[in-house]
Order: C-alpha cells, then structure tokens, then sequence
C-alpha cells in the first residue's frame, strides 16, 4: 500500500466519533431485552448489532479491493440458515439485508458479545480507512444499485449506522425505556 491519502484520516477520525454516538441508544439494553420488538418498528437491538457489523466488513472488503464477499471472521460469524445462531456467533443469514428479525435470544449472540463483535468490525473498518491510498479511496466500489468511489461507501455506513440508531430511539420508544440523550 502507498501513503495514505490524506481524506483517510478525516475518514477515519469521524468514523471513531459516529460509534459512541450510536452505542449511547443501546444503553438499557441487556441479554433478556436484546431481542424484544415492538409493533411498528422493524428491527431489534441484537439484530441490529448483527447487520451493522456484517456490513462493516463488507464495506471494509470493498475498501481492500474485493467486489465479491469474503469470508466473515470465524469467531464472530458463521454461515447458516438464518436460524443458527449462537450465544457467541451471529448467523450471517439471520442480519443480512431483507432478512426479518425474530424475539428469539436462542438464535442471536449474547449481548455483551453482539458489542464485542460489532466493536471489533467497526474497529476493523477504521483501520483500514485510515491506511487507505488515494487509488482505494477513489476506486468505484459496487454498493447497491450502482457504484460509486469507496470514499463515498465510508460515508455511508456512518449514514447507515445513523439509520439504525433512528430505529434504536423509535424501539426504545415502542419498549418504554427512558430517553436515551437527555
């Protein structure tokens, strides 16, 4: 790898500054609530760590130069069916995009441990962007419907991890925990 551009470490510094604004929805949250829905709201607290941290590393993939999905980190992730989670592995297929989540703790890490897992892709994903070149940081990157530089895709999952935590306050609502910014 080349010198790292410079936008790598404005990148990399407003990522370390999303993750506690997120993480301060969470607060209340523990292992016997992690999977409790609320009607209306689309998504739980252990379903959410899940997904965010199975998109980080997917953007992080995207930024090391790979389009196709690489294998997730064996300790933290295994690949079933939806359904096959453990107490310290998420199921991939049960927090992928358009899967539905279930009030099911059997099936979903522990809390403590969707935190750790969660930290750790993030943690992952900043390293990587502040080491990034220029030729990473501009490559056109496929996300969704169409590509786009992979600059941009770091801007996105602090969006996406934003949206998430909208749906954290609209399900802290929906449960009846206290606010969590006060």
């Amino acid at each position: 790898m080349n010198t790292p551009d410079p936008r790598a470490a404005v990148l990399a510094n407003a990522l370390e500054t999303t993750l506690p604004l997120f993480t301060r929805f969470l607060n209340g949250f523990n292992n016997e609530n992690r999977t409790h829905q609320s009607p209306g709201i689309p998504n739980h607290a252990a379903w959410t760590l899940g997904h965010l941290a199975l998109y980080h590393h997917r953007a992080t993939d995207r930024l090391l130069g790979h389009d196709d999905p690489q294998p997730l980190p064996a300790d933290d992730f295994i690949e079933g069916s939806g359904r096959s989670g453990t107490p310290d592995r998420i199921d991939s297929e049960s927090v992928c995009y358009g899967s539905v989540p279930v009030d099911d703790p059997s099936i979903y890490p522990t809390f403590d441990r969707l935190l750790d897992i969660h930290q750790r892709a993030w943690s992952r994903l900043i390293e990587t962007t502040r080491s990034a070149d220029s030729a990473m940081l501009d490559r056109k990157v496929p996300w969704g419907n169409a590509p786009f530089p992979a600059d941009a895709l770091v801007v996105r999952m602090m969006m996406h991890m934003g949206t998430h935590a909208g749906q954290i306050t609209d399900l802290r609502r929906g449960l009846g925990m206290p606010n969590a910014i006060s």
